[in-house]
């Protein structure tokens, strides 16, 4: 179990090298039969597994993989860019190499140069993950030439498939049945917009090469249509290299319900159930469940023999994904698509099958049989995946960029995965997917999966950017969706109980946050004044200094200050009042602390011990030069401090709209001097390979332009203002 030692290259005090150690006992222990000779190979006509592979990827599935080769024996290359210098997988790798600069473009999409890696290093064979360059069905021949193993499909079937088109034209002769819609080869915009008049709308334009959410819009209305056109093309051409687009009817309520497909290159070929991935945020998957809610037998048995027939029609090797769209209301499902890969999901597929998938991709890639048949794959349980993303749900999920100064995670068991490529004090930079973590999880019913997941969300700290945890917590207890009523809608269809207006912390939080920022300045000019760093009397420890032993702190939360007020009745025991516009709106007397501040911790802060009418309470708490975060109960809140006046330089001009990310100025689509009308698209960005449009808040003159396209712009700057 070489990834175990692997991790213990790590420091001690890393709280996620103990939970990657944890969870490969777990995994091992789980997985370790997935390899079963149920197609009964002997040991002598078994081939081999590979000496050595290259990870042609980075984060969360670079990690997941070279688990499953260290726990086979198999040796592990890692590819990095500059800005993933030290990134996780480049330390659990057994060797890495620089391949360019930040942008994908100029590294991960590099095939030239990971080939020259592959004949450097010795590797036989590239694992491609997901993403950058796993279907590239060039890259993938190219391979072939050179004598080097794709662990994937044939390049043929990608071809097949990668294409929108082409996959719906073979589906329709293979009796899988497809949506209404235009998949041809005429790309002329006006075209297109008379197809779309005919299929009646809404329409849905995706990318003919795609995936992920990228280059797909919605077109409500026909006069909307070549703006959206416009802009899924120029999205799919930088994703994918192909601007080439497919229109569909947009199905109103339907559901997202995809097939795991696995075959050999010896004509097996099986189906592991479904998966539910209706839950979608920009188009994109936020949180998958396999099996799917609520389907009628016949309909599950109908979905996995027209995922094997896609597979068997296009000579399918390896792992794949067939997507359905199914109509809620009628389950009628038609093709979608197939990602000839390992799909971002897949844990939930393993958790219920009991299989190691990353190992019989392996396993095919060398020639060997499956590692089990149809009748030998069984689904028991139910699991869900909740991918935690470093992006604002209040903002529209808009990607989020910056350091993680403080990280834990839920412990891992049998029953809780956590599957990542970053640490506490990584960056998610702009450059990436935002994705930080996976968080998967079992249980023998699909109510107790969901008890399971509550809890494991509310174990999931992440301080020093917007997460969507929050969110994924309020999804995991809405009603409707613990009833199963998911489809692709939801979101939008739950509003008010995904995103509440009303939002305050509790007094707890307010006097835990007060407290542990008193002790801890306390402490801090405590030490200071030890080592003769700074005078007694430039410490905010009135706890001594003041004849009355009472200390004030201000808080702010949102539009909301709070005064509070510690008074030390003895070593560590205090009443703390909280005042709220001159009202107390709480006391808690004879509250006894205990502070612990985290060791070897980048961020400050710690664990705070605090007895408040009668509950322990066990927060962690982290500082920053501007906030305190308070974990409690699962519930965080994150307080300002308020900075003195003379030292407050915030703009509070009005009249201008600025950047909500780091991003790249796309497109200016009005000049100086234009009216606008409210909600007139101003500027195209683009972040973490994601276009967004910013629109007018209201209607005026704009006044000034600060950028013009391809500039990249920091979070908080102006871009356009308004005539006042």
């Amino acid at each position: 179990m070489t990834i175990l030692r692997a991790c213990l290259h790590l420091p001690a005090s890393n709280y996620f090298a103990r939970s990657v150690y944890r969870a490969s006992v777990y995994r091992a222990n789980q997985w370790y039969s997935s390899a079963a000779t149920a197609a009964a190979v002997t040991e002598n006509e078994r081939k081999p597994l590979f000496d050595k592979i290259l990870i042609a990827n980075r984060g969360e599935i670079a990690c997941r993989v070279i688990s499953t080769a260290k726990r086979l024996g198999i040796k592990t290359v890692a590819i990095y860019s500059e800005a993933d210098a030290q990134a996780m997988h480049v330390k659990l790798a057994d060797e890495a190499y620089l391949i360019g600069t930040a942008p994908a473009s100029d590294s991960y999409l590099q095939a030239d140069r990971i080939i020259n890696v592959v004949n450097q290093s010795g590797a036989q064979a590239i694992h491609p993950g997901y993403g950058f360059l796993s279907e590239n069905a060039d890259f993938a021949e190219q391979l072939g030439k050179q004598g080097i193993t794709f662990i994937g499909p044939p390049e043929a079937a990608m071809r097949a498939m990668g294409s929108k088109s082409e996959s719906k034209r073979i589906m329709q002769e293979a009796g899988v049945p497809v949506v209404p819609g235009y998949h041809g080869e005429n790309q002329d915009p006006e075209f297109l917009k008379q197809q779309a008049d005919k299929i009646g709308y809404p329409v849905l334009i995706k990318a003919v090469l795609g995936g992920g959410g990228k280059g797909m819009r919605i077109v409500e209305k026909p006069q909307d249509f070549a703006m959206m056109l416009e802009s899924s093309r120029r999205e799919a051409l930088k994703s994918f290299g192909d601007d080439n687009v497919l229109v569909e009817k947009y199905l109103t309520k339907p559901r997202h319900v995809e097939v795991q497909v696995f075959a050999d290159k010896l004509g097996n070929v099986v189906h592991l159930f479904e998966r539910d991935c209706s839950v979608q945020r920009r188009h994109q998957k936020i949180i998958e469940e396999a099996p799917a809610p609520d389907l009628l037998p016949e309909i599950r048995q109908q979905l996995g023999a027209k995922a094997v027939a896609a597979a068997k029609a296009v000579n399918y090797v390896g792992a794949g994904t067939v997507e359905f769209i199914m109509d809620d209301e009628t389950q009628q499902f038609y093709f979608m698509e197939m990602n000839t890969r390992l799909q971002v999901e897949h844990p939930v597929t393993e958790m219920v099958t009991n299989t190691d998938l990353v190992q019989w991709q392996l396993e095919v890639a060398a020639g060997n049989p499956l590692p089990k048949l149809q009748h030998e794959i069984h689904c028991t349980g139910h699991a869900f995946e909740a991918r935690i993303y470093a992006e604002n749900p209040d903002t529209g999920f808009l990607p989020d960029t910056g350091r993680i100064v403080h990280l834990s995670t839920p412990q891992p068991s049998a029953d809780v995965r956590v599957e990542t490529g970053v640490q506490q004090g990584d960056a998610i930079s702009v450059f990436y997917d935002p994705m930080i973590a996976k968080l998967i999880v079992r249980g023998n019913d699909r109510r107790e999966a969901l008890r399971v997941l509550r809890k494991a969300l509310d174990e999931y700290e992440v301080v020093g950017l917007h997460t969507n945890i929050a969110f994924l917590k309020r999804l995991a207890q809405s009603k409707d969706f613990i009833d199963g009523q998911v489809e692709t809608g939801f979101i939008n269809k739950h509003l008010d109980d995904l995103f509440p207006k009303a939002n305050v912390p509790s007094n707890e939080a307010i006097a835990l946050a007060a407290l542990a920022y008193l002790i801890d300045s306390s402490t801090q000019a405590a030490r200071a004044t030890q080592f003769g760093l700074a005078s007694p009397w430039s410490a905010v420890d009135s706890f001594r200094l003041n004849a009355f032993g009472m200390q004030t702190a201000l808080l702010e939360y949102g539009d909301q200050q709070y005064s509070v007020q510690v008074l030390v009745l003895q070593p560590g025991v205090y009443t703390i009042r909280v005042m709220c516009e001159g009202k107390q709106v709480a006391e808690f007397t004879q509250v006894r602390s205990q502070w612990s501040p985290f060791a070897g911790s980048p961020s400050g802060g710690g664990q705070l011990q605090a007895l408040l009418d009668r509950r322990l309470c066990r927060s962690n708490v982290v500082f920053s030069k501007e906030s305190i975060t308070v974990f409690d109960q699962g519930q965080m809140s994150v307080f300002s401090i308020p900075a003195p006046q003379f030292l407050d330089h915030t703009d509070k001009s009005a009249g201008s709209i600025t950047t909500p990310m780091s991003c790249k100025i796309v497109q200016v689509l009005v000049n100086i001097g234009d009216e606008v009308e409210q909600d007139t698209p101003l500027v195209v960005l683009e972040a973490m390979k994601m276009e967004h449009v910013i629109k007018a808040p209201k209607a005026g003159q704009i006044s000034d332009i600060f950028y013009k396209k391809g500039e990249l712009v920091e979070e908080g700057k102006t871009l356009v203002a308004f005539t006042e």
